[in-house]
């Protein structure tokens, strides 16, 4: 298998599927975080390779898909540890994004979205914790979901934040994104239920930036045809509050799960990376109960929002990608404003699916959609009528 884009860590691994399924004769690619049988994860980072061992089993969401008749081929880069949302890795380079050549992929799963954005392979396996899927996926132009939380298995993923990590896929088609959805999502008895009422989050919208909205509005009309369509902010506090929130929980997460390793190993990581460390190092539990609270807050206020019938509609990014080789101030303040739009699924633990459904100066960006706990095959089956209504693409 040729690896015209640098999205592999190891292009040549193979796993055969273990039986037949609705995924017989499809093929897919996983981030590079997830424990595979006799092979060690580099998790973006030499250092973590040199001092971890292989795995002894293969992660359950593997296992799954093999079952389900899939072929797995190849694991993708990611960024260092998962702690990121550009795809630039200081130690093996960054994955070129197919669709908008000369600007970065997004990450942290940078190789499985440019896997995908490519067609090497039918779907990818990656990571979203802060935006890690979905902002990719926007960057390079494809169809990618965060479930629920706590809906997929995370049993062998190297994780980064445990009460936000998710597994997500990501695919050019939203025929292959519900595919997959239905082999790793739980039974939804409510699946088949259309949702009925769209609502265009303001205080998101207000995010993006002039022209990407401009384009993205072009699409509202279409929703108009499958549903009710109204605007209503979503955030009372500002949904700055919101990302800090997310920012300091997910950070003193990462510090609670990795910073042993970080303080005995030393390792080497890359500007920005090294940054976000050093600070999730100087954040206590005690200090920030408050965040802990306003966190639940969100969930049960957007789970109330929602109900059964109601569906976000935000940016998934405020922009398209950004160009390679960036200072690391721009880099930052492009990451300071994705994350407000980005925390919104992630701090309330809810399913998104994002679609390329516009390009901005010929790079793509997305529109994303946002149900209830629970809600995903919904969500996967709305993706595909939206698509096939004219909303997204092929």
């Amino acid at each position: 298998m040729k690896d015209l884009y640098n999205a592999y860590v190891s292009k040549n691994i193979v796993l055969e599927p273990t039986a037949s399924g609705i995924l017989t004769n499809l093929t897919f690619s996983v981030k590079d975080v997830f424990s595979i049988k006799g092979y060690t994860n580099t998790a973006g980072n030499p250092d973590w390779f040199r001092t971890h061992k292989a795995a002894n089993q293969t992660a359950t969401v593997i296992e799954t898909l093999l079952q389900a008749g899939a072929t797995m081929k190849g694991t993708t880069h990611t960024d260092e540890l998962m702690y990121s949302l550009n795809g630039e890795n200081f130690h093996y380079g960054t994955p070129d994004n197919p669709k908008a050549p000369g600007h970065i992929p997004g990450g942290s799963s940078s190789g499985s979205a440019v896997a995908a954005s490519a067609g090497v392979v039918d779907f990818t396996i990656g990571t979203d914790t802060g935006g890690s899927v979905r902002i990719p996926s926007s960057y390079c132009g494809i169809y990618g979901i965060r479930p629920t939380h706590g809906a997929v298995s995370v049993t062998g993923l190297i994780p980064l934040a445990e009460s936000f990590d998710t597994v997500g896929w990501m695919a050019e088609d939203s025929e292959m994104l519900l595919k997959v959805g239905k082999v790793l999502l739980p039974d939804q008895s409510s699946e088949d239920e259309p949702f009925s009422n769209f609502i265009l989050a303001e205080d998101a919208w207000a995010l993006a930036e002039e022209e990407t909205r401009r384009e993205l509005e072009g699409f509202i009309g279409v929703l108009k045809q499958v549903g009710n369509v109204k605007k209503a902010p979503i955030s009372a506090e500002g949904l700055s509050v919101w990302a800090d929130t997310f920012r300091i929980i997910q950070a003193i997460e990462i510090w609670e799960e990795h910073g042993n390793w970080v303080e005995s190993v030393k390792p080497t990581f890359g500007p920005g990376i090294s940054d976000r460390f050093v600070w999730a190092s100087t954040l206590e539990k005690s200090e920030h109960s408050h965040q802990f609270e306003i966190k639940e807050e969100v969930r049960k206020k957007l789970s109330l929002f929602l109900g059964t019938e109601g569906v976000l509609v935000i940016p998934t990014a405020p922009a398209p990608a950004p160009l390679k080789g960036l200072s690391d101030k721009e880099l930052e303040e492009r990451r300071t404003k994705t994350m407000q739009l980005s925390c919104i699924a992630g701090i309330a633990g809810l399913p998104q699916v994002t679609l390329p459904v516009a390009n901005v100066d010929g790079k793509p960006v997305g529109l994303s959609l946002i149900a209830n706990h629970n809600q995903d095959l919904r969500l996967l089956k709305l993706a595909k009528r939206l698509q096939f209504e004219g909303v997204g693409r092929s």
